[in-house]
């Protein structure tokens, strides 16, 4: 009897587990409801949350461009040759036959088509002149990085690549990473890897050796930018802690720039030579050619949209919270009742909206809100988690912060004069909505969490003692 009554526990207990797992990353993990509707003591209205779009392949939407415009192979025709067999130079770029014709957009296809198709550019047929190409990736619209940025080439890896970036659509860039097989001769810079950075020098720019080797080995066709294993400097190794990383990025402005884009530039410097020496008898056998780039992100919509759409040649968020533009950058017409800002993460698992509310609202309380881009506001310190109130008080539209009669202040507090809620010990914020220990570093889960206690909702609680209770039932029953 003991056996099977352990044995239901244990079911029960498991299914708990797995629930609250299955369902906490849905609440908090992608930010993916812009509102909802709520019952108040006022009858139906709207609870609005922070949101964003769902990241997916940014390859789809962009646009390439290549300087030296002329610089693909195929005009006129040549014959090149295979860096790993300099005897082997029979293959052939022809730009007027399909078959034969390497141009830009094969970056962009389907992978794992036989034969590879691949862009390539014109052999080294000037050197000892440099052989210089600029591909440029612009997408018109800022954008965040959520993955790796992955460049798969067909030819031996570059000796020398840069990486850069742009955040003003291509009118300024900085470089993201160096590459080169020595990095001191190349660069003036010592190797380093991404496992070298800490979450201090994250944002330092580095040279890299370990994606340089000139031959075509098998599994080493590959370049990277390592994006997640920056991110797991705050996420933890498997990124099983997202909410630190999140409370990061809501709070510190040049950690959010690091990881968000307009255009991307990779600069090819020297291609791979597979020998120290370069063989002035045979040029053909240096050249450039990718099959595959992978950039993985989502738009930027600052927090306020939950989808972006690709129309006339030109992404653009779907915004909500009575803000509008193409990231959701301003407040619609007759709604700047207070001043635009981002949403922000803060406080997990549901963020801050931080909608646009009309002009015709009187005087409005606004709150203390760590969020992203607030205007003249200096840039938050890092790990400070959120000090905003609930999006109720953040969207109030009464100049009172409490009232004595609509018992405003929650969780036991007291309306002072209506200026301010009189908290008790264990709650803190405006109308004491949060939890004191939500605002300390790390929140109630301990010093690196940066994120809410999880417990299972009421009613779940409920059912639980209920299977509960029957089990033992049955159990006297049977005795």
């Amino acid at each position: 009897m003991r056996f099977h009554f352990a044995l239901a526990l244990q079911a029960l207990w498991t299914a708990v587990c797995q629930a609250a797992m299955q369902h906490y990353p849905a609440a908090w993990g992608h930010y993916d409801v812009c509102k909802s509707q709520v019952y108040t003591d006022e009858g139906l209205t709207w609870d609005y949350m922070a949101c964003q779009p769902e990241a997916t392949d940014m390859t789809k939407f962009l646009k390439v461009t290549l300087d030296p415009p002329n610089i693909t192979c195929g005009d006129p025709p040549e014959t090149y040759c295979a860096l790993e067999n300099p005897y082997m130079c029979n293959n052939e770029c022809d730009a007027s036959t399909d078959e034969l014709a390497h141009p830009p957009h094969l970056m962009f296809d389907i992978e794992g088509r036989n034969p590879t198709t691949f862009w390539q550019s014109t052999s080294w047929k000037k050197y000892p002149k440099a052989l210089l190409v600029n591909l440029t990736l612009s997408w018109n619209k800022t954008i965040e990085l959520t993955d790796d940025i992955v460049l798969t080439f067909e030819s031996g890896r570059p000796e020398q690549m840069v990486l850069e970036k742009s955040l003003d659509y291509g009118r300024t860039w900085q470089p993201y990473q160096f590459y080169a097989t020595d990095c001191l001769d190349a660069f003036t810079m010592e190797p380093k890897t991404v496992q070298d950075l800490t979450q201090h020098t994250l944002l330092d720019i580095i040279c890299t050796e370990d994606y340089s080797r000139g031959y075509v080995w098998k599994n080493d066709k590959t370049v990277r930018f390592e994006i997640k294993d920056r991110f797991a400097l705050f996420a933890g190794p498997r990124l099983h802690n997202m909410a630190s990383l999140y409370g990061q990025l809501d709070t510190t402005k040049n950690l959010r720039d690091f990881f968000t884009i307009t255009d991307l530039r990779i600069r090819l410097l020297r291609p791979a030579t597979g020998a120290t020496m370069v063989d002035e008898t045979n040029l053909s056998r240096y050249f450039y050619a990718i099959s595959d780039i992978k950039v993985q992100g989502r738009c930027k919509c600052n927090l306020h949209a939950i989808s972006c759409v690709y129309d006339k040649d030109k992404l653009g968020c779907e915004c909500e919270h009575n803000t509008t533009g193409p990231d959701c950058g301003r407040c619609k017409r007759n709604y700047q009742g207070r001043a635009w800002s981002a949403g922000s993460y803060l406080p997990i698992p549901k963020g801050t909206a931080n909608i646009c509310i009309p002009n015709n609202i009187g005087p409005v309380i606004r709150p203390n809100v760590s969020s992203l881009g607030v205007a003249n506001r200096k840039e938050a310190p890092q790990v400070a988690l959120s000090t905003a109130p609930s999006v109720h008080v953040a969207n109030s539209k009464r100049a009172r912060v409490c009232d004595n009669e609509l018992l405003r202040c929650q969780n036991g507090g007291v309306c002072v004069n209506n200026v301010r809620c009189n908290c008790p010990a264990t709650y803190s914020g405006l109308l004491c909505e949060k939890s004191r220990c939500s605002s300390e570093l790390g929140g109630c889960r301990g010093p690196d969490s940066g994120q809410a206690p999880l417990t299972p909702p009421s009613a779940f609680r409920l059912l639980l003692l209920l299977l509960l209770g029957s089990v033992l039932l049955g159990e006297a029953a049977m005795l």
